[in-house]
């Protein structure tokens, strides 16, 4: 999913359907739908929709959609554990803010090896996952299995030449990649900087929470290296499976590092640092290669022409193209190709999996099995939440799911460009980062010295010192 215009969103994906407007939050029982009205900058439930907060002729404005959105995104970025799933919607999103078009997606390619084997393979799996036809994903699998197939059948000849497809491919893959990230790079100084603006208040509205809570978790399936450019210029730090300074080593023993510091003339026990998230790159990146036995991370600078000279590093052991993390690209057996996947997945079960966890995702189109059973899981506990943020639904994937699911108290969805648009979002819905304290402070200080509040505090403006993730069901 990506942040378009509608006309062009249609053209992007190859597909005329479109969901518009739908918004469930709080007591909604049932997604609501609204369209445009025909005064500029108002809105108006579709036809047969329903609303305890509008009526069917009544019209309403981003102010009234705000004060309906934001103390109720409030309330769940405070519960007790909260986690992010980002997917390529951001990467879209950002891109086309700072360039006004759409990032490279994974289109098919053609291989000309076992072509049309390859070709129906990827097929069946992208209709078992719902996909209209196979991507580039679905054709990497396919092939990676072929692959290993033929090097038991002892198909040496055959085999050199695939694998040398391969490598061809991730090739371009990752050049497209960095494509992206060039595009962003060097864009309009105004435009680029307006892009990354709206990326850190985006990633600092999530990663902005009191103290005493869980660290955020920000998990993506995006390849490119857009989340990691965001945090350094938010001054996020992000703690990974990886350690190391110079090429920094994936490891599977998770310490429970974090972050703490000492206040000056104070004792007891440390306290976080703010500005901290754990963060997991589910489907691997461009900058990630397997060196023998081990997932390195090189120093590969953001929007970099290629990777190819980057992989002759002497620790890498002449490392080509089809060395590349990206998932679900495989080595050359069962437990390499498993890893380190398999270890990021159950990160993610471990994060959102747990009492009082809020999981929000946005540009996700749940297209991932994987991931979506993780989230089917989470919602069997009756404190999870998840909140769905998608600027469209062309494939009615997302609202298929959530029909599935049958957990309609447990799930919010934002869905449509309204709702969210990348800058409409962080200026319009998402809370304001670290404010809600001061904010509910400065009310009760009103209080009693004028005995009335200016504004009816909202419920969301007691979550930083009151409220508990429990009280959201």
């Amino acid at each position: 999913m990506s942040d378009l215009p509608h006309d062009q969103q249609t053209s992007a994906t190859g597909s005329g359907k479109y969901s518009g407007n739908t918004l469930k939050v709080r007591d909604d029982y049932h997604p609501v739908r609204f369209e445009a009205a025909t005064e500029e900058g108002k809105f108006k439930l579709c036809e047969g929709a329903e609303a305890s907060w509008a009526t069917k002729d009544q019209t309403f404005g981003l102010k009234e959609l705000r004060s309906r959105v934001e103390p109720w995104l409030t309330a769940l970025f405070q519960s007790e554990h909260l986690s992010l799933l980002a997917g390529s919607g951001l990467t879209h999103a950002v891109h086309y803010l700072a360039t006004g078009k759409a990032a490279a997606g994974m289109s098919a390619v053609m291989l000309s090896s076992y072509q049309a084997e390859i070709k129906k393979a990827a097929e069946d799996a992208a209709e078992k996952a719902g996909r209209e036809k196979g991507n580039l994903e679905d054709q990497l699998h396919a092939a990676n299995e072929l692959l290993r197939g033929l090097e038991i059948l002892g198909k040496s000849a055959e085999a050199e030449t695939l694998r040398t497809e391969l490598t061809n491919t991730l090739k371009e893959f990752s050049k497209s990649i960095l494509q992206g990230e060039t595009g962003i790079a060097t864009a309009a100084e105004d435009k680029r900087e307006h892009a990354f603006n709206a990326l850190v208040t985006f990633l600092m509205s999530f990663a902005s929470r009191t103290g005493v809570r869980d660290r955020m978790n920000i998990f993506t399936t995006n390849y490119d290296r857009l989340i990691e450019a965001g945090a350094e210029l938010a001054g996020l730090h992000l703690l990974d499976r990886f350690l190391g300074n110079l090429m920094p080593i994936f490891r599977s023993s998770r310490l429970d590092l974090d972050m703490h510091y000492n206040p000056p003339g104070i004792r007891g026990e440390p306290r976080y640092l703010e500005g901290v998230a754990r963060f997991t790159k589910l489907h691997g990146s461009v900058d990630w290669v397997q060196a023998d036995k081990d997932i390195r991370r090189i120093g590969l600078p953001f929007g970099a022409d290629e990777v190819g000279p980057y992989l002759k590093a002497p620790g890498l052991n002449g490392a080509s193209a089809h060395k590349l993390m990206i998932y679900p690209n495989a080595a050359k057996d069962r437990e390499t190709s498993d890893y380190p996947y398999v270890e990021l997945f159950r990160d993610l079960a471990a994060a959102v999996c747990r009492p009082n966890s809020t999981l929000i995702t946005y540009g996700y189109s749940f297209g991932d099995e994987h991931i979506n059973r993780v989230i089917r899981d989470m919602l069997t506990i009756p404190s999870t939440h998840l909140v769905v943020i998608a600027y469209d639904d062309p494939l009615g994937r997302i609202l298929q799911t959530y029909e599935e699911l049958g957990r309609p108290s447990q799930i919010s969805l934002m869905i449509g460009p309204v709702l969210a648009d990348l800058q409409t979002l962080t200026e319009t819905f998402l809370p304001k980062a670290a404010i809600d304290k001061t904010t509910f402070r400065m009310s009760e200080l009103l209080k009693q010295r004028y005995g009335t509040e200016p504004h009816p505090a909202p419920v969301a403006e007691k979550t930083a010192t009151e409220f508990d993730g429990a009280d959201l069901i």
